[in-house]
């Protein structure tokens, strides 16, 4: 079962697995305790919204990511290096621009994996 088709509790639970952090880091980190922790990893209760956005924080993941299944994991925080606001502008592109865009950023993409998949086997 891939992580973004698992409850909530189980993608804090494993998210937070990922750190190394037991239950009472992640609640010093939110500000609550490691009873209450397990209680969110067990399912037996629902963070509230503040708390869920906490979570959030502590372990850099986008709140859709915990909240809803099929959703690609990402970082809450992002460098943004002028690229966000670019992404917005996208919208008002034609259909014939936008697919020559995502051809280049395809090329791109693969450009880097491929010199990165060279360099490991140097």
């Amino acid at each position: 079962m891939g992580e973004n088709k698992l409850p909530l509790g189980e993608r804090v639970k494993r998210l937070r697995q990922e750190r190394g952090w037991s239950q009472g880091e992640l609640a010093g980190r939110i500000g609550g305790d490691g009873r209450q922790i397990s209680r969110y990893e067990n399912g037996r209760i629902v963070p509230s919204v503040e708390v869920l956005a906490k979570i959030a924080e502590a372990l850099d993941v986008s709140t859709d990511f915990l909240l809803f299944e099929g959703i690609a994991r990402r970082p809450l925080h992002v460098p943004d290096n002028g690229i966000a606001e670019r992404l917005l502008d996208l919208r008002d592109l034609g259909e014939d621009d936008r697919k020559s865009l995502l051809h280049i950023l395809d090329a791109l993409v693969t450009k880097t994996k491929v010199r990165s998949i060279a360099r490991e086997m140097e």
